[in-house]
């Protein structure tokens, strides 16, 4: 069990915040390596050890999301800022919406390594990677967002 500190002031509130994207963003990192790993196993994949990526990659958001959560309480309630929190609101949506795209394209990505033949699989890869597209660019407009009401503050 991690110790996690509870900032008490506004800047290291957003800093920690801060902080907490960024370990998503690697975390994304490590379940595509882990996919593509697990796609070089095929076609007898090593499921096992993938779904064990998969049971970690989860735990790692869902620790994540918890603390965005609280930071987002925090920032309405203790700091009386509901703007930087509705940014967070949207910003975790985009993030499920992220993930359930993500999942989709591995999905995808191995139903086209299974079955070559099928062109319509690489069209499903493309038609998913233009949405992860749009998505990331939304979460990078929240992001800006964010950082330009937080700094107006100061």
């Amino acid at each position: 069990m991690q110790v996690i500190m509870v900032p008490t002031d506004f800047k290291t509130l957003i800093q920690r915040f801060y902080h907490l994207q960024s370990e998503r963003v690697e975390t994304y990192q490590l379940f595509e390596e882990g996919h593509e790993a697990y796609l070089r196993t095929g076609p007898h994949y090593d499921f096992d050890h993938y779904r064990q990526l998969v049971h970690e990659i989860t735990q790692a958001f869902c620790g994540l999301s918890k603390e965005v959560l609280e930071i987002k309480g925090r920032l309405h309630h203790e700091f009386d800022r509901p703007d930087l929190s509705e940014h967070i609101e949207k910003l975790q949506n985009k993030e499920k919406q992220k993930l359930e795209l993500t999942a989709k394209l591995q999905l995808a990505r191995q139903r086209a390594q299974d079955h070559p033949e099928d062109e319509g699989c690489q069209e499903k890869i493309q038609e998913i990677k233009h949405e992860i597209i749009k998505n990331k660019e939304a979460l990078s407009e929240i992001m800006q967002d964010f950082k330009y009401d937080s700094e107006e503050s100061d």
